[in-house]
């Protein structure tokens, strides 16, 4: 696991209720690093929260993360 993974993995964890049904799945495009978040249905909500504070909160940590070459993107799935 690269450094970004674990970051995401210690920032949602304890906010859902559903830790082991959390995967990231990491797609290399040509202008983005995206990192796939599939979180259980009900979990969706408290990771975006209200009017999208927490998720927004998440992706700052997240940017602030130097990359060597390409962006990062954050991608909420649903399972």
């Amino acid at each position: 696991m690269d450094t970004i993974e674990n970051l995401i993995i210690a920032i949602v964890k304890p906010l859902i209720s559903q830790p082991d049904a959390l995967t990231i799945k990491i797609e290399d495009t040509p202008e983005f690093l995206e990192y796939h978040l599939n979180l259980d249905q009900s979990d969706v909500g408290r990771v975006i929260g209200r009017k999208g504070r927490t998720i927004s909160a998440i992706r700052t940590i997240v940017y602030s993360v130097p990359t060597e070459y390409k962006k990062v993107r954050i991608v909420i799935d649903e399972k």
